[in-house]
C-alpha cells in the first residue's frame, strides 16, 4: 500500500490535551461552587465569569445544535432589558438583568463544553454531588445546632445550607440525589453503601428544608427515574433488581423520616408545612390571588413592570416563574421562555430512551427539568444557578445526539 493510501492520523498535541484536562477540572470547581451561594455575587459568579471569558478567548465553539438555546436566552434577556425602560429608579434593576444574562451565558457554556467533550458529564455530576453533600451536611448540622453559630445555615427554623433560601437549597439537592440513585440502581452492589449514605444525607437535607416544592420535586423525580429505567431496561433480572433496591431505599427513607419526627421541633414544623394551602397561599393577597392579579396586570404591560417591582406592589414576590417572566421580561421574555421550555421538553423526550453513552445524564437532567417546570407554577425558579446548569446539560446532550445522527446517516 502506498503512503497516499494510508489514512490520515491527526498529530497528538500534548499542550492541547493538557489544556483540555485543566479546563475540565476548572469546570468541576465551578459546578462545586454552585452549592455555596450565601451572598451575591457568590464565588460561583466570580469564578464562572472568569472561566467563561477565558474559554471564549481560547475558543468556545457554539454549534448549530446549541444555537437555538443561545438565541432564545438572548431574546429572553432582551425582554428584561426592555423592561428596564419603564423604571424610574435604576438602582437595582440593571444588576438583576446582568445576573440573568450571566446565567444564560453559563447555560450556553455548559452545553458547548459538554458537546465538545462528553466525558465532562461525569465530572460535572460528581462535582455537583460533592457540593450538594457538603451544603446538605451544613444545613443538617445547622438545623440541629450541632456547633456554635450553626444557625447561620438555617432560616425560619428551616435548613438552607450555604444558600440564602431553603426553597432553593432543597431543589438544588434533587439532581445529585437522582445521580446517586441511578448509580445505586444500575451499578455494582459493592459501591451501594456509599451511595445509600449519600442519598440519605441529601434526602434528609431536602426534608429539613421544609420546602413543599422541594418535597414534591424529589418525590416526582425519583418515581419518574425508576419508571424510565424500567422502560429502558427490559430484562426481568434487571427489573427485579430495580424493584428490590427501590423498595429498600424507600424503606430506609421511611425509617429516617420516622426517626426525624421523634424530635418535637421537626414534628411540629412538618405538621405545619404538610398543609396543602397555607394562610399566605389562600389568604387576602396570598400567593394565588397575587398570581391572578399579576397575570391580569401583565396583560396591560407588554414591556413588563421591571425587575423586583412586583414585591413593591404586593406583600411578596411572584412565586411563579411564568408570572415572573411576564413582569420582569415582558411579553417577549415570556414567549421566549415558553418556547425554550417547550423545545427542551419536546427534543429531550425524543432522545430520552436512546442507547447512548450520555443517555444517563440526559435522563437525570431531563427528569429534573420536568420537575422544575412543574414547581415553577408555585415558585420562582429565575436565577436558580442549577436550573441553568441542567438546561446546558440537556442541550449539550441534544447537540451530541444531532452530531451522532449526522455521522451515521448515509451519504
Amino acid at each position: 500500500m502506498s503512503d497516499a493510501a494510508l489514512p490520515y492520523a491527526a498529530p497528538f498535541r500534548p499542550q492541547l490535551a493538557a489544556l483540555g484536562v485543566v479546563g475540565s477540572l476548572l469546570v468541576a470547581v465551578g459546578v462545586f461552587l454552585s452549592g455555596f451561594v450565601i451572598s451575591e455575587p457568590a464565588p460561583y459568579e466570580l469564578f464562572m465569569a472568569g472561566l467563561i471569558g477565558l474559554w471564549a478567548i481560547v475558543g468556545l465553539r457554539i454549534s448549530r445544535g446549541i444555537a437555538p438555546l443561545l438565541v432564545l436566552l438572548v431574546l429572553f434577556n432582551i425582554g428584561g432589558m426592555l423592561s428596564l425602560t419603564v423604571l424610574d429608579d435604576l438602582s437595582a434593576g440593571p444588576m438583576y438583568i446582568a445576573v440573568s444574562l450571566f446565567l444564560a451565558l453559563s447555560s450556553v457554556f455548559f452545553a458547548a463544553i459538554v458537546e465538545a467533550r462528553p466525558a465532562r458529564l461525569e465530572l460535572i455530576f460528581r462535582a455537583w454531588v460533592a457540593g450538594a453533600l457538603i451544603t446538605a451536611s451544613l444545613g443538617i448540622l445547622g438545623y440541629f445546632h450541632a456547633f456554635p453559630g450553626a444557625e447561620v445555615f438555617t432560616l425560619y427554623d428551616r435548613a438552607k445550607g450555604a444558600f440564602q433560601d431553603p426553597n432553593v437549597f432543597g431543589p438544588f439537592l434533587v439532581g445529585p440525589s437522582l445521580y446517586l440513585l441511578y448509580g445505586l440502581l444500575s451499578g455494582r452492589i459493592l459501591g451501594a453503601p456509599l451511595k445509600v449514605a449519600g442519598v440519605l444525607v441529601l434526602a434528609l437535607g431536602i426534608f429539613l428544608s421544609f420546602s413543599r416544592a422541594a418535597w414534591g420535586l424529589y418525590l416526582v423525580c425519583v418515581v419518574a427515574l425508576v419508571f424510565v429505567m424500567l422502560l429502558k431496561e427490559r430484562t426481568g433480572a434487571f427489573r427485579l433488581k430495580i424493584l428490590i433496591l427501590s423498595l429498600s431505599a424507600a424503606g430506609l427513607m421511611v425509617v429516617a423520616l420516622v426517626v426525624a419526627l421523634q424530635f418535637d421541633k421537626v414534628a411540629n414544623l412538618f405538621s405545619s408545612r404538610t398543609q396543602l394551602v397555607q394562610d399566605y397561599d389562600g389568604g387576602h393577597l396570598g400567593r394565588f390571588e397575587r398570581h391572578r392579579i399579576g397575570f391580569l396586570m401583565a396583560m396591560e404591560k407588554p414591556l413588563g413592570i421591571g425587575p423586583m417591582e412586583f414585591s413593591k406592589m404586593f406583600p411578596e414576590d411572584e412565586h411563579n416563574i411564568w408570572l415572573k417572566s411576564l413582569t420582569t421580561y415582558g411579553w417577549l421574555g415570556f414567549l421566549s421562555y415558553l418556547a425554550l421550555i417547550l423545545w427542551t421538553l419536546s427534543a429531550g423526550f425524543k432522545a430520552l430512551l436512546r442507547n447512548r453513552p450520555w443517555q444517563p445524564f440526559l435522563m437525570i437532567s431531563y427528569i429534573t427539568i420536568v420537575g422544575h417546570t412543574a414547581i415553577g407554577f408555585v415558585i420562582d425558579t429565575d436565577h436558580w444557578r442549577h436550573f441553568y446548569l441542567l438546561l446546558g446539560i440537556v442541550w449539550g446532550c441534544l447537540a451530541l445526539e444531532k452530531r451522532h445522527n449526522r455521522q451515521i446517516a448515509p451519504d
